[in-house]
């Protein structure tokens, strides 16, 4: 297996941290955006595209402020992917930070990825 290279992005997002939260941290929230469907039984949550699933754990939850997956498929590594919300103490704008692995040749398209899927997260939450 290649090593992953560690990558990360920030998404701007009008979007109070509260209703943030909720759209990463719960099985119905990020079924909204970010999978077709999400099952959780405690620690482990499912992902599901089109037929095809992913279990993750639950490596850190913090309320309104972060949350940590690895792939079940990454036990035993230091791989993981994390979505921390982030807010400018001055500005009081809210971004949203995802710090995310893959191998080099795939970070272009994951960065891709990533960028739909939050295009997605802002359209639900109305944000521009």
């Amino acid at each position: 297996m290649e090593d992953k290279i560690k990558y990360e992005m920030e998404f701007v997002i009008q979007a109070s941290p509260a209703m943030l939260y909720n759209y990463i941290s719960t099985p119905s929230g990020i079924s909204e955006w970010y999978a077709d469907n999400v099952n959780s039984r405690g620690e482990f949550f499912t992902f599901i595209w089109e037929g095809s699933e992913e279990k993750a754990k639950l490596i850190t939850k913090k309320n309104k402020e972060r949350i940590k997956f690895q792939w079940m498929e990454d036990e035993d590594t230091d791989y993981y992917f994390e979505l921390r919300i982030q807010v400018d103490e001055i500005t009081k704008d809210v971004s949203l930070m995802i710090t995310d692995f893959a191998e080099e040749d795939e970070v272009a398209e994951g960065k891709l990825l990533w960028d739909n899927m939050i295009g997605e997260l802002k359209q639900i939450l109305g944000s521009k």
